[in-house]
Formats: C-alpha cells, structure tokens, sequence
C-alpha cells in the first residue's frame, strides 16, 4: 500500500505532520499541497490538539520547496494554481488558532523556508540549510517568502538574501533571526515536543487571543495594535480558565485548564 504523501502521528495534545516524499527531498507537488491543506484543516477545530508540528520525513531535507520536474509539466495555469494553492494554505497555517512549529530537520529552500516562516516557532537542526532561492529560477518567492522573511529579519537583510538566492546554515540563520534555536539533528524532535508541552500548559484560549493579536497587531500602527490587544485580553476575561489560573496560584497546584 502507497504511504500518504503526509503523516500524522499524535503525541498527547501535539499533532507532529510529516511531509513523506523523502526520495525527493520532501518536495511539494500538488498532492502533498492537498494532502497538507486537509490535515491543517482538520486539525483548526479539534480541540484534543494544542499544538502542531510540522517537518519532514527522512534526515536529510525538511523541504526542498517545489517539485520542480512537476513543475516542468505544468502549463501557465496550472502554475498559477498551484502557487495559488500554495499561498493560501500557507496562510491557513499561520491563521491557525494553534501553535505551530517547524521541525527544520535538513535542507529547507525555496517553499520550504516559506512553509518554515508560515509557522510560529522555527527550530532547526543543526543540519538546516535555509534560503530563498527562486530569483536564481528568474522568478521570485510566490508563497508569502517576500512578505514574511522582511518581517522576520528585516527589510535589508531579506533583500539580501532574495536578491542573492543565498543559502544560509543554521547557525546563520539563528543569528539573523530566521530561527528560534538550533539543536543537534537527534534531539530536533525532543526539542521540539519539550517547547510544545511548554505551550501545553498555558491556557488554550489565551494562546488563541495571544496569537491573533500578535499576528494582526503587527500588520497595523501601534495604537491600532494595542486596541486590538484589548480586545482579546477581554476575551479571556470571562473564560472558566482565567479562574482556574487564579484559583491554582492561590492553592499552589498546576492549573488545569480544559479551553473554556
């Protein structure tokens, strides 16, 4: 039986999705486009998930962006859908009320580090490899890699790195921003579980609040972003998780919190 082109493998309260098309360096196709989308899609309204881990099979590639001898077949429409798709699904994980951490396991370009800027935390391995690489194809980052790398690391830097096509280890790619840490490729998914059992025992629906008010803070002036701030601190005002917090402070003992 052929394996799904994408894996779930369920951790407590994390959901780990593995992109599965190792022989060739976890590349998108259109198949694992859609195969991505509906496990994103499933996983925005189930409420056993608090966090989501994304990364790819094998030790060498996290992922080497488009499948480019798809690509080679594809007539100008079909690539405009597919970039499409690809926008939009990327977009569908960063506005996904969870968060989500990209497991870097290997050589990550083009699409790759796109996915990798869609998601909340970066952790790579030591192994990462990382760049924006499609000016060096006369075209140029397609899938939010012109909008969020400048927001990550800033204006200059990421016209560098656009402009240039450059590829950046993981020890750069700490030091510029691009990642949160860097860890020895054995202990990536450790890692990556220890920081997700972090955000476990918060409460869900101020990680929600907490993430929505980051993401669209940022896109606006800061008077605008602290209206919004407000606006989903009240939101947890009345939750039963807020008095849950209060309630375990004062007894000294661990919350336990249930996203109400």
């Amino acid at each position: 039986m052929e394996q799904p082109v994408v894996l779930e493998e369920r951790r407590d309260q994390v959901a780990i999705l593995t992109l599965n098309r190792p022989e060739v360096m976890n590349s998108f196709n259109f198949a694992m486009l859609h195969g991505l989308r509906d496990k994103i899609e499933a996983l925005r309204f189930d409420a056993e998930i608090r966090v989501v881990i994304v990364t790819g099979a094998g030790d060498k590639a996290f992922c080497a962006g488009a499948d480019l001898k798809e690509r080679a077949t594809l007539s100008d429409d079909q690539v405009k859908e597919f970039i499409f798709t690809i926008r939009n699904l990327f977009t569908a994980i960063e506005e996904l009320p969870k968060p989500v951490i990209a497991a870097v396991n290997g050589v990550a370009l083009g699409g790759g580090t796109e996915l990798a800027l869609a998601c909340d935390l970066r952790i790579a391995s030591e192994t990462a490899t990382m760049g924006l690489t499609e000016t060096r194809l006369a075209i140029i980052p397609g899938a939010g890699g012109t909008q969020r790398l400048p927001r990550l690391v800033g204006r200059g830097k990421a016209k560098e790195l656009i402009f240039t096509g450059r590829r950046v280890g993981a020890e750069e790619a700490l030091r510029i921003g691009l990642v949160n840490s860097v860890t020895p490729p054995q202990k990536l998914k450790e890692e990556c579980l220890a920081m997700a059992a972090m955000i476990c025992e918060t409460g869900p629906i101020a990680i929600q609040q907490a993430k929505y008010a980051i993401n669209y803070g940022m896109e606006t002036d800061l008077h605008t972003g602290l209206a919004i701030e407000s606006n989903a601190y009240w939101v947890t005002i009345p939750t039963e998780d807020r008095l849950e917090g209060l309630a375990a402070f004062r007894e000294k003992r661990k919350p336990i919190y249930k996203g109400r």
